[in-house]
């Protein structure tokens, strides 16, 4: 990337200079950690240990909430849409939770969850165990699999998983004479969401180095599970595990009929052989995928590309002859001859140039999301730049030229001197 001046272009001088050096310098910082991630070595697949210290807290959900659940973590950025939304709209219960975001442009899998409040609160809470969730789900379906009924035959083993009112435990054989547990509705129009400690659950944890995950929607347990109140979410079901074709084969499948009722843009298309399900890329919003042959699959060359044009199109834009920020200083400005407006267009650029690097910055931590609260505060700095915009331009008058004959709107030399 070449940061220069061509001859004949007006050079910044002063403050300005180093104003204009400044937002410069960030851009090429920004840029240079974009590549520096995209340089760094792919994440190994997850391993077995790994895998169930991720899914240790879910994976005694009866098995709809489960896929549903998994499904959705492919899309983090949804997730926290749609978590936000169901915050801000506490009364929408079921059916009328599922109506009242029919519209919005989340996938299936993550509207289906805005029955069940508590679970979009953990999901969001805990963003970084969320990406990975759905990066196992995108890239390992069937070790996964694996990892639920390794949980689950641990939890049964130890005596801590059996049939309840609010939910049928049944052990069944596949084809392939591998032991399968499956966990249904007991009540076929209620949802109960347990809380569990996976400490408890699982009897003795094999792998030290690995310790379950907890995140308890209430205070933490000791023992048992938790149940609370159930969720009448007879409509926001469509989601299933088919453990049916022995190991190597198992796999989340999805009844098309009933994501439409919940989806009316839902396309059948994403569905299958089997009704199996397939990730949509389209619903990834930008977020960065855990290796580069996932990025390949899916069409994402490059993490952060859109974001470097911009950065190109800001350097491009600023060495231009007669750009604001090259522009002679006028009175009381950074070049324009307009009050401020030099100082709030540098500012609003440092504060985007600041987003990006927080956004990126969160992405090569592993999360991608660590660059939230940063990119938020970079939006502020920014809408106080142009509040001192808007009142520097208040108190212009005539364009901002001296008096004496300067040129009109043009912040000219006194005297009209050329």
């Amino acid at each position: 990337m070449s940061l220069r001046w061509r001859e004949g272009d007006s050079k910044p001088t002063g403050g300005l200079h180093r104003r204009h050096m400044l937002v410069l310098s960030l851009v090429a910082l920004a840029v240079a950690a974009a590549r520096q991630s995209w340089a760094q070595e792919d994440k190994k697949p997850f391993s077995p240990e790994e895998l169930d210290q991720i899914l240790a807290p879910i994976a005694l959900y009866q098995d709809a909430l489960l896929s549903q659940i998994l499904m959705a973590a492919s899309y983090p950025l949804e997730v926290v849409e749609a978590a936000r939304w169901s915050q801000a709209n506490p009364a929408l219960k079921g059916d009328a939770a599922v109506a009242a975001v029919k519209d919005k442009n989340w996938d299936v899998s993550v509207k289906s969850l805005v029955v069940f409040p508590p679970v979009l609160s953990q999901m969001n809470d805990h963003l970084d165990w969320t990406q990975k969730l759905g990066d196992a789900m995108i890239e390992q379906q069937q070790d996964v699999a694996d990892s639920i009924q390794r949980l689950r035959a641990r939890a049964a083993d130890a005596g801590n998983l059996q049939t309840t009112k609010e939910q049928a435990v049944k052990t069944e054989t596949s084809s392939g004479g591998e032991r399968v547990i499956v966990i249904e509705q007991a009540n076929p129009q209620v949802v109960y969401v347990p809380s569990y400690n996976p400490s408890w659950a699982y009897g003795t944890w094999p792998y030290p180095a690995y310790p379950p995950v907890y995140y308890p929607f209430g205070g933490a347990l000791a023992t048992g599970f938790m149940w609370g109140l159930g969720f009448a979410a007879a409509g926001a079901i469509f989601g299933g595990w088919n453990w049916g074709y022995g190991r190597g084969n198992s796999y989340v499948n999805v009844n098309a009929n009933r994501a439409v009722n919940i989806d009316r843009n839902f396309n059948r298309a994403n569905v299958g052989s089997g009704n199996r399900w397939q990730h949509d890329a389209g619903h990834r919003r930008g977020v960065a995928y855990r290796d580069s042959s996932t990025r390949q699959k899916y069409g994402q060359s490059r993490p952060g590309a859109e974001q470097r044009q911009q950065f190109r199109g800001r350097s491009d834009q600023a060495s231009r002859p007669g750009n604001t920020a090259n522009a002679r200083p006028g009175p009381g400005g950074a070049g324009s001859g307009r009050p401020g407006q030099g100082n709030a267009r540098a500012g609003q650029n440092a504060g985007n140039v600041q987003q990006r690097r927080g956004d990126q910055a969160g992405q090569r931590q592993g999360g991608g999301f660590s660059g939230v609260d940063r990119g938020q505060q970079a939006n502020r700095e920014g809408t106080r730049g142009r509040a001192q915009q808007g009142r520097a331009s208040s108190h212009r008058s005539g364009g901002g030229g001296r008096p004496g004959g300067g040129r009109p709107g043009g912040g000219g030399r006194p005297g009209g001197r050329r």
